[in-house]
C-alpha cells in the first residue's frame, strides 16, 4: 500500500515535501517506521529522520526546500578562482598565445575539464558547461565576414559596374554575369542536403568520395542574364580554362542571347577577378576579342575587385538555386547533372537551360605578344585593368 501511495504522489513532491511526507508516514507506523518507509520509497533513513526533526520543530510554509546553509557548497566557494581560471582558457585573447594549454586543440567541455584538472582544480565537464553559460559563452560556429584588406577603389568599382549595367539595360543591350560554379564529382557519391524519402529507406551511396570512383568532374559555367532573369549553364567535363569560359558565353548567345536581343550591338559582362575569366588571363582576352570579331559587336567587361566575388549577381541569382534544387540527390550521371540544373526554377521566374559540353579544353596554352598586340582592346580611364572593352577588328587576324 505504501509503495502504491508513493508512486502516485512522488512526481508532485519537491525535496522538502517528499522528506516531510515520508516522516509523517513513519510516525503513523510507529516503531520501525523509518525502515519500512525507506524500503518502500528508496529514501535514506537519515532523510526520514531529518523530516521527523522538522516536524518536531514545527513546519513553517516559507517557500524554502532546504534550510539555510544546507546542501553541498558550490565549487566557487570550495575552489575560489576556478571560474577565472576557466575564463582564461577560453578567453579569445589567449588564442594567439602558443603556451595556452588549449591553443592547438578543440575546446570541448571534456578537454576544458581535463585542462583544469592538470592545473590542480577539481571539476566535471557538466560543471564546466554551467560555468561557461554563467560567463556568457555559448557554442558558435565561425562566421565568414572578414574579406581581408579592401582595395581603395573597391566601392568606386561597384558604382562603376552598377552605372554601366544601368546604362546598358536602359538601351536594351544585354548584361550578363558569368562565373564557374563549384566543381562536382559525378558518380555514386553523397550530395549535401536532405530529400524526402520513405521512412527508414535513405538512398545509399558510396562511403568515400574518392575521385578514382567517379566517372568525371562536372564543371558548370553559368551565364546569367540580369534583365530577363534567365541563365545558360554549360556543363564541362574537361578543364575550366579561359577557352571554356568564352565558349560558354558563345553558346549562351547562340541559344538564348541572340533571339532575345536581335538588335544588340554591345554586350556587358561582369565577372570575378580571378579564375578562368580573371582580368589577368591573356587567353580570356584573346577569346573575347575573337568573339567580338565573330559577333560583330562591342564586348565590355568589368571585374569585381579581388575578394568580392560573392557580390557577383550569378552567385545569389543562379548558383544558390541550383545547389538547393539538387540537394540530397546523388549526381550519378552527366545526364542527372544537366537535368537537375535545367529544372531549376524560382518563385521570381528564373529559367535555366543547361547542356553538356563534351569538347576538350587543354591547359597551358601560351598567348604570344603578337596575339596581345593585335587585340582591338580599349581600357577604360577608371581602373583599366578591371574595366575594358573589345571592338570588332576590321580584318580578322590569322
Amino acid at each position: 500500500m505504501l509503495v502504491e501511495k508513493y508512486a502516485v504522489i512522488a512526481p508532485l513532491l519537491d525535496e522538502r515535501a517528499r522528506r516531510l511526507w515520508a516522516a509523517t508516514e513513519s510516525r503513523a507506523i510507529g516503531y520501525g517506521g523509518d525502515a519500512v518507509v525507506s524500503a518502500a520509497t528508496g529514501l535514506a533513513r537519515a532523510t526520514i529522520r531529518g523530516g521527523r526533526r522538522e516536524l518536531d520543530q514545527g513546519v513553517v510554509a516559507d517557500g524554502r526546500v532546504r534550510r539555510p546553509g544546507a546542501g553541498r557548497p558550490s565549487l566557487e566557494v570550495t575552489q575560489p578562482g576556478i571560474k577565472e581560471a576557466l575564463e582564461e582558457l577560453v578567453e579569445p585573447l589567449t588564442r594567439g598565445d602558443p603556451t595556452s594549454p588549449l591553443r592547438w586543440t578543440c575546446k570541448s567541455r571534456a578537454k576544458l575539464a581535463a585542462a583544469l584538472s592538470k592545473m590542480g582544480w577539481t571539476i566535471s565537464s557538466t560543471k564546466v558547461s554551467h560555468l561557461l553559460h554563467e560567463l556568457d559563452y555559448s557554442l558558435q560556429s565561425v562566421r565568414k565576414s572578414n574579406e581581408g584588406v579592401s582595395h581603395p577603389d573597391r566601392d568606386a568599382q561597384f558604382e562603376h559596374i552598377n552605372a554601366t549595367a544601368k546604362n546598358f539595360l536602359k538601351r536594351r543591350q544585354p548584361v550578363i554575369s558569368v562565373d564557374t560554379k563549384k566543381k562536382e564529382l559525378v558518380g555514386d557519391f553523397k550530395n549535401a542536403g536532405r530529400e524526402w524519402q520513405p521512412k527508414g529507406a535513405p538512398e545509399e551511396v558510396l562511403v568515400h568520395d574518392f575521385p578514382d570512383n567517379s566517372i568525371g568532374k562536372a564543371i558548370p559555367y553559368g551565364v546569367y542574364d540580369m534583365a530577363r532573369n534567365e541563365a545558360w549553364v554549360n556543363v564541362g567535363r574537361d578543364h575550366d580554362t579561359p577557352a571554356f569560359a568564352v565558349a560558354s558565353i558563345r553558346q549562351w548567345w547562340k541559344m538564348m542571347g541572340k533571339p532575345a536581343y536581335p538588335g544588340a550591338n554591345a554586350l556587358f559582362i561582369t565577372a570575378d577577378a580571378g579564375g578562368s575569366n580573371g582580368y589577368r588571363a591573356r587567353a580570356w582576352k584573346v577569346g573575347l576579342q575573337n568573339l567580338a570579331d565573330e559577333l560583330r559587336m562591342r564586348i565590355v567587361v568589368s571585374h569585381f575587385p579581388p575578394g568580392t566575388s560573392k557580390w557577383n549577381k550569378i552567385e545569389h541569382r543562379l548558383f544558390c538555386h541550383i545547389t538547393e534544387n539538387w540537394r540530397g540527390k546523388p549526381l550519378r550521371t552527366w545526364e542527372t547533372v544537366v537535368q537537375l540544373i535545367g529544372q531549376t526554377r524560382t518563385a521570381t521566374g528564373l529559367r535555366v537551360k543547361a547542356k553538356l559540353d563534351r569538347r576538350k579544353y587543354p591547359t597551358g596554352v601560351d598567348i604570344t605578344k603578337d596575339q596581345m598586340s593585335s587585340l582591338n582592346m580599349v581600357r577604360h580611364k577608371f581602373q583599366g585593368d578591371w574595366n575594358y572593352e573589345f571592338r570588332p577588328r576590321k580584318k580578322l587576324a590569322r
